[in-house]
């Protein structure tokens, strides 16, 4: 990663800025972008985000998206590269004045961006013109509680996509709503559907660091599960071109395997009867269509360690958090190991566990639905212009 940023500039003041540094927060923030595009033509949209947005038609400054990290270790290790984009971005807001800009997720480097702005002046709660919105918001309930303090005091608006975090924020100021879950509106076509005679589907995450942790684990419960189930085959899915290289390097340790593994794009749909999947955004789209599974989870060990200080809630998995229970078992660091993946895979398998994740289906369903479908896009349109 280079030190030296680039960014493009507009044709002309942009209505709206969005700054979406991971693949979830580029696809969510596109799907609002197409909704809001219906609606206002002709507004001038720019994006630091990924190639989702730039196909829903914002005008790409810079792709966050292939450099996007996680965890402590790897912020520090690429700190360097982030400073300089944080100032390259500054810059390129301070020259261009969008008239809005709406932050997507990514908290550890959004928050700085808004915090920046504000202390620049040229946020409209700091008596700027720029107004700060901020769409699937940080996860205040599990961590860094007290952050909702500085949002309420940065921010014009925050859009959440779970029912339980407007109450996080009540002893603040701040505008907040609830404008339900991307994966259960109406038009989101769910990537994944559950088959009987499916493969197994491994999801090991989007980024390169974890992947690198967890699919080994993956891979190893795939390889006992075959031993005794040999007729069975695997999809592993990818959201880019780097991931797809960590997964066929990581392949290639355990000889067997690569003719019963298939890698698929994650702009594809999979069907599958059981899946072992990171605790990530993917995780709740597998509950949601129904298919039994298990997370698996592999943190760098001083991120986990430091993690663990610092998390307040039982569970990884956002099905897990919502309904208060183990939707799916999470197996975490050292307690994921082979024969424990083979054991649940069984489990997966089995006539009782299908019917329970269904009915745990409709109840996580229901409970990410905003009232009267209310959307992100129709939140987003109440603070700009109409041309």
């Amino acid at each position: 990663m280079g030190k030296h940023i680039q960014l493009a500039s507009p044709d002309k003041r942009p209505d709206l800025l969005f700054i979406a540094g991971e693949h979830s927060g580029d696809q969510h923030a596109a799907r609002v972008l197409l909704e809001l595009r219906k609606k206002h033509p002709d507004w001038q949209i720019c994006a630091l985000g990924g190639p989702d947005l730039q196909r829903a038609g914002a005008q790409l400054l810079y792709d966050l998206t292939a450099s996007s990290v996680v965890g402590i270790v790897e912020v520090l290790r690429n700190y360097g590269f982030f400073k300089a984009l944080l100032a390259a971005i500054l810059t390129w807001i301070e020259t261009h004045r969008p008239r809005a800009i709406c932050f997507v997720d990514y908290p550890g480097f959004n928050l700085r961006v808004a915090q920046c702005l504000y202390d620049a002046g040229l946020a409209v709660k700091a008596g700027g013109d720029i107004r700060l919105l901020y769409y699937i918001g940080p996860q205040i309930w599990a961590w860094k509680g007290k952050r909702r303090f500085k949002m309420a005091k940065w921010l014009d608006s925050l859009a959440v996509i779970f029912p339980f975090e407007v109450d996080c924020f009540k002893d603040t100021d701040l505008d907040v709503h609830f404008v339900g879950h991307p994966f259960v509106q109406s038009d989101y076509p769910l990537p994944l559907k559950y088959a009987a005679d499916g493969p197994i589907l491994l999801l090991p995450g989007s980024r390169k660091a974890p992947v690198e942790r967890i699919f080994p684990l993956m891979l190893a419960g795939l390889q006992m599960w075959l031993e005794r189930s040999p007729q069975d085959r695997a999809v592993a899915i990818y959201p880019s071109a780097a991931v797809l290289r960590v997964l066929q390097e990581t392949l290639q340790g355990y000889p067997g395997l690569e003719t019963k593994i298939q890698f698929v794009a994650q702009n594809q749909v999979v069907s599958a009867k059981a899946v072992l999947t990171s605790s990530g955004t993917m995780s709740l789209n597998c509950i949601l269509a129904g298919i039994p599974g298990v997370i698996v989870y592999k943190a760098n060990v001083l991120t986990y360690i430091i993690g663990r200080q610092l998390v307040k809630i039982p569970f990884l998995g956002i099905a897990n958090i919502l309904m208060d229970r183990p939707v799916y078992p999470e197996y975490l660091q050292g307690m994921a190991k082979p024969e424990q993946l083979v054991r649940e895979l069984a489990e997966c398998l089995t006539a009782d566990r299908l019917q329970a994740t269904r009915r745990d289906a409709e109840q996580v369903r229901a409970r990410l639905h905003a009232e009267q479908d209310y959307t992100a896009a129709e939140w987003l349109s109440q603070f700009l212009p109409n041309r």
